[in-house]
């Protein structure tokens, strides 16, 4: 243990999660590259053939060039996927009587509360009421 002093062992430490985070960084543009609908296949290629024979070049390069529409691209995708979610839940939720007499039971309550608070009128109430109970 002399021969490897605790300074050595931290930078032995840096060093690996340096490489570590490297590694995140690489699969991270990976993804990006094959991922992305707006490049051509000859892009697709292009960039993975940069990014993997000159590794550490490709990667900064990608990062300059491309790296502004990277975020934009994964905010999208989450987008695209709650919104694929929500209709997915919507239209699970129309096809089940249960879940939506359970829905109209929640806005009916909702409904009771804000008029209790005084946030309704009596006609807005009756009138909001209706129209829930009229939906199907």
């Amino acid at each position: 243990m002399d021969d490897y002093p605790l300074f050595q062992a931290f930078l032995t430490m840096l060093w690996f999660f340096l490489w570590i985070l490297w590694l995140f960084l690489l699969f991270r543009i990976l993804g990006d590259i094959f991922r992305d609908d707006t490049m051509g296949g000859w892009g697709k290629a292009g960039w993975t053939v940069f990014v993997c024979v000159l590794p550490f070049l490709g990667c900064f390069v990608y990062l300059i060039a491309r790296g502004r529409g990277m975020g934009q691209r994964e905010v999208r995708r989450a987008r695209d996927r709650e919104h694929a979610f929500r209709a997915y839940v919507r239209q699970t939720a129309a096809e089940d009587p249960e879940a939506r007499a359970t829905a109209k039971a929640d806005q009916l309550a909702t409904l009771a509360g804000l008029h209790n608070h005084g946030e309704l009128t009596d006609s807005e109430y009756e009138r909001v009421k209706e129209r829930i109970q009229a939906a199907r």
